[in-house]
């Protein structure tokens, strides 16, 4: 049974609450990732989206100088290295989250995301019913 910390992203880039929302923008846009994590001294403290970016701050006309903190999503779900691959795509399933970040106490080790899973000799079927159930909305 392969764990999470065999298939994760571990080259991750973060900004830090010294971070404005307009940095975390470009770092966004010079990676071309969707979400950059936001730690302090090394300890996951939040997460920014490209939705967030649109949602708290531009939708909310918040200057680019704001603070990541204003911003960011600070009740994040995440998971241990040693779990289960399965076990990760049941709780990105449950929560609905396409970006799950990996935490070995509270600091960041990597980050899951669904191209991880997709991209991992796990089941197609597997990934793709966690996929369906990621996509798919509450009601």
């Amino acid at each position: 049974m392969k764990r999470v910390r065999d298939v994760m992203t571990t080259d991750v880039e973060s900004c830090t609450t010294l971070d404005n929302v307009y940095e975390v923008a470009v770092k966004m846009k010079e990676l071309n990732v969707g979400a950059i994590p936001i730690v302090d001294k090394d300890q996951l403290i939040g997460m920014i989206t490209d939705r967030d970016l649109v949602i708290r701050g531009i939708a909310e006309k918040k200057p680019n100088s704001s603070r990541v903190t204003d911003v960011m999503s600070d009740r994040l779900v995440t998971i241990s290295g040693d779990a289960s691959v399965e076990e990760a795509a049941k709780v990105m399933a449950d929560h609905q989250i396409r970006r799950l970040p990996v935490v070995d106490g509270n600091k960041l080790a990597g980050i899951l995301s669904l191209g991880d899973l997709s991209t991992y000799k796990f089941s197609n079927e597997s990934a793709g019913e966690a996929l369906s159930d990621i996509s798919t909305q509450l009601h």
